[in-house]
């Protein structure tokens, strides 16, 4: 039997409804929209349409539905002038609102019996009283979102093939409408940028950032590190809207989140989950991306004759040597502004000429010129091509920039940053200074020159940074006499051994380990004594220096704090909200612009008590509450060495400092040892290991993966370590050694030398 044309077409159309249909019910099962959320929901479709950024709503900041007023501003008014307008917006329905906190209800003027009837018939005193403290000023973003549905264009597509080749919903593409409008210049005041607003402590787990490259500027590669990390915060939180939101507020946030209300349900976590740093932005965030979604799905809706920009036709030339960019731009046939445009993760020291195009570099080119890229390469002279890149001196400080980013960029130990330019926990970074690099520096190295050849061809060597000294053991004493060693990267039982002048077979029985491949870096051990009496202790009564062989100074807890304070005094930061996107909430800054990718619970619970860490010890918890050691082994009822494991719940004495300080030195203490790491490491993938019978969970980490524990244990947060059985399934981090790519410069002449 044929079917006839009618009943085709009747077919296809049922067909074509069934899957849209099916299609909804799929984002509705990954991204629901909960009634509890509607009211935001509308309020930040209202935000993204109906007002721009000459104009905002004074509303409520829990129930969004309460707007009351559209202020708007001019064209000629300054910053000052809008302020002040605001100011005097907010001012009054303050007075309005402590007026019926009071009781009034009848003989109200218009303005009053406006907001009366904003809120619900029967609304009590102390509501309106708790009103006046919820009342926020959010400027719109019409214009802003518009211009990100035209620029969105030029990726969108892009975006799309990423997000399938990593399997995640293409709904996920519209988060950058949040984020940043899709501009990828977009930087905010706590140093978030690009397209997908990394800060840089996230961005460095998966791409290059430093003074030379910053790949979070670049939309492309950007995008693919955006998607890892989404796929990283829902392979923890197992939902994407607390992914989402963890985006945002961080991932141990919304661990904690779920994990305390014992839920996943993102209406009940943003109702119910009290924290400090879970403010307005981390509450509104879900609830803006389901605005944008559906406003990017259906743009014309809201947006008339809309004309996005087209894809831009480009691909990618490896750079095969340091080279100079404007020498890139003539052998390749491009302008240099072309060449610029397209590759915005080069800093401007590459582009001024300071700094050469990293050797191995993806530069991003038109696809025409990318199609005979090879033997436009093959043809630059020799005397353009360098072996290593120019040497660093000094560093400029930036907006946003804290002496910690700064040692992170340039390879160099934090403590010899501070003692050279002479800062102390008293000491602020200000935007503009110049800071000095440490002798010791990678890159601080000089270009020599000698005659190789009969014809004179000058060849100019590199040299290699001074070797460090070797650090001393790190050897301390107990109250109660006893010595212990602190493990540091590449330590072995035998070498320890050696090194402290005991019997290897004594130091295992001492310490009850059964297999002498079962250490890890920060891991403390006792040294026997002379008759080998085998005392267990896991971790020091004093906080171990930097376990880096590398790092031959440390900080005491006040200079460390400071070194991780952003610098001051720029002019930009105030404007820098101005071109961010929507979503800016500086009382959240300890989660999500420092250890937004870290899962692990750094808080303090009401009952003062915290879980340990790894790399921590009651040293350290001792030194960041103020009070001695030993006061904490008695509030935990701990005998001399007894062990403090990673884990284990500890009860603080909070009599010296709040909780939040505690959090605070606690969360700068991990900062600076994920920020050395990340200095010199990137994760390519992040692989599932199948544990075997009689497979070692340490020797795995130590010799398969080369993966420090605390990562580890990021990456497998609700796994004991301790006691994993076969058949459980691991992640372990794929790690890549970052070149160090800030070597001095030894050019192949010396003509090309002198610029």
């Amino acid at each position: 039997m044929t079917l006839s044309t009618v009943q085709r077409t009747f077919l296809w159309t049922v067909a074509t409804m069934i899957a849209f249909i099916a299609t909804a019910q799929a984002q509705s099962d990954l991204f629901p929209r909960p009634k509890e959320l509607e009211p935001a929901v509308q309020f930040w479709t209202r935000v993204y349409t109906e007002v721009d950024t000459h104009s905002g709503f004074i509303h409520d900041d829990l129930h969004l539905d309460i707007v009351y007023q559209t202020v708007r501003f001019t064209d000629d008014m300054s910053q000052r002038d809008r302020r002040r307008r605001v100011e005097r917006a907010l001012e009054l329905h303050q007075n309005i609102l402590n007026k019926l906190a009071g009781g009034a209800r009848q003989n109200l003027n218009s303005e009053e019996q406006r907001v009366l009837a904003l809120f619900p018939e029967g609304t009590s005193n102390a509501e309106f009283r708790a009103a006046v403290g919820r009342l926020r000023f959010q400027l719109g973003q019409s214009d802003r979102f518009r211009a990100g549905l035209v620029r969105a264009g030029a990726w969108k597509q892009y975006i799309y093939e990423v997000l399938d080749k990593e399997g995640l919903p293409r709904e996920l593409g519209s988060l950058p409408h949040v984020e940043s409008s899709f501009d990828p210049t977009a930087y905010s005041k706590v140093g978030a940028a690009g397209l997908w607003q990394f800060t840089r402590s996230t961005g460095v787990r998966y791409m290059r950032i430093d003074h030379i490259v910053d790949e979070r500027r670049d939309p492309f590669m950007a995008t693919k590190a955006a998607a890892r990390l989404l796929a990283d915060n829902h392979s923890v939180v197992e939902t994407w809207p607390l992914a989402l939101t963890a985006y945002n507020h961080g991932l141990a946030g919304m661990r904690r989140a779920a994990d305390t209300l014992r839920t996943t349900d993102i209406a009940t976590v943003i109702a119910k989950y009290q924290s400090r740093s879970f403010g307005f932005a981390s509450r509104n965030f879900y609830a803006a991306f389901l605005a944008a979604l559906a406003i990017d799905q259906d743009p014309e809706r809201y947006f008339e004759h809309l004309r996005v920009d087209p894809p831009s036709p480009t691909g990618v030339v490896v750079v095969p040597a340091f080279m100079h960019a404007d020498k890139l731009a003539d052998a390749l046939s491009l302008r240099f502004s072309t060449l610029r445009s397209l590759n915005p993760a080069l800093s401007d020291a590459v582009w001024s000429g300071d700094k050469f195009v990293p050797e191995g570099f993806e530069m991003r080119v038109p696809q025409a010129t990318a199609a005979v890229a090879e033997e436009l390469m093959a043809a630059i002279k020799t005397n353009d091509r360098f072996d290593s890149q120019r040497a660093d001196q000094e560093h400029k400080v930036r907006s946003g920039d804290t002496l910690s980013q700064i040692a992170a960029e340039y390879r160099v130990n934090l403590a010899a940053l501070m003692r050279v330019n002479g800062f102390t926990g008293r000491d602020m970074l200000r935007v503009g200074q110049m800071i000095k690099l440490p002798t010791e520096a990678v890159g601080g190295v000089t270009v020599a020159a000698a005659a190789a050849s009969s014809t004179a061809t000058a060849i100019v060597a590199r040299a290699e940074p001074a070797p460090r000294k070797a650090p001393t053991p790190v050897v301390t004493t107990t109250d109660d006499g006893a010595r212990v060693y602190v493990v540091r990267s590449g330590d072995s039982i035998e070498r320890i051994a050696k090194k402290t002048g005991v019997d290897a077979n004594a130091l295992l029985a001492a310490n009850s380990i059964r297999d002498k491949n079962l250490i890890i870096a920060g891991q403390t051990l006792t040294l026997p004594s002379d008759d080998a009496t085998a005392v267990v202790a896991a971790n020091a009564d004093v906080a171990p220096p930097n376990t880096d062989d590398t790092a031959d100074e440390v900080l005491d807890t006040a200079d460390l704090t400071a070194a991780l304070a952003p610098a001051v005094g720029s002019k930009r930061d105030a404007a820098a909200t101005e071109s961010a996107g929507t979503f800016e909430d500086t009382t959240t800054v300890t989660e999500q612009a420092v250890l937004a990718a870290d899962p692990t619970d750094y808080s303090v619970s009401t009952t003062n008590q915290i879980t340990v860490q790894a790399l921590e010890t009651l040293g350290h918890f001792a030194d960041w509450s103020g009070v001695p050691t030993q006061r904490l082994r008695e509030l935990n009822k701990l005998h001399p060495n007894e062990a403090v494991a990673i884990g284990k719940k500890i009860t603080l004495d909070l009599n010296e400092i709040d909780a939040a300080t505690f959090e605070q030195r606690r969360v700068a203490f991990h900062q600076q040892q994920q920020s050395d790491f990340f200095a010199s490491h990137q994760i390519e993938t992040i692989e599932s290991h199948v544990i075997k019978s009689g497979e070692s969970l340490w020797v795995l980490a130590e010799r398969t993966y080369k993966v420090p524990v605390w990562l580890l244990r990021q990456y497998n947060p609700d796994l004991n370590l301790d006691r994993v059985q076969p058949g459980a399934v691991v992640k372990f981090p794929r790690l890549k050694v970052v070149a160090p790519g800030v070597i001095a410069a030894a050019p192949q002449s010396v003509a090309a030398s002198g610029r």
